[in-house]
């Protein structure tokens, strides 16, 4: 919370699906944010924003659907870790699932770039504040 002339102001708190999905030698999917987005050129991991009614498994289904055209189940997708980061106008609340089974080939559907990635080559890829601290909890875990 922020006290502004005695008022007491609170962020509002994002609630963010992500997930590392990770293919057989054991590397990591990373997506670079296209122009036109908030934090455009850093990488992050794919998902997205929780709509209201969704649970973040619902969340990471039907994003990862609608970004990279692949099916995921929900028994697939194992909770790891989370985020909890204040950038300047939100506070983002992002849990982490692991994923190492899904049906069809990452495309890039919504004009990102996308690169699977080693987890000790993952600090070479800027990434958004709140992703950060993941990659370090993803390396030492894979």
């Amino acid at each position: 919370m922020t006290e502004v002339q005695g008022e007491v102001l609170s962020k509002p708190i994002i609630l963010v699906s992500a997930c590392a999905l990770v293919d057989i030698e054991g590397r990591v999917l990373l997506a670079q944010r296209p122009e036109g987005k908030s934090m455009a050129g850093l990488w992050e991991f794919p998902g997205g924003k929780v709509e209201a009614g969704e649970t973040p498994e619902e969340t990471l289904i039907r994003e990862l659907s609608e970004e990279l055209a692949i099916d995921v189940t929900a028994s697939c997708l194992a909770p790891f870790t989370f985020a909890s980061h204040a950038y300047d106008d939100f506070h983002l609340m992002m849990p982490l699932y692991l994923c190492r089974k899904w049906e069809g080939i990452p495309q890039p559907v919504e004009g990102q770039v996308l690169k699977w990635v080693r987890p000790l080559q993952m600090t070479d890829y800027p990434m958004p504040p709140a992703d950060e601290p993941l990659v370090a909890m993803l390396r030492d875990f894979l």
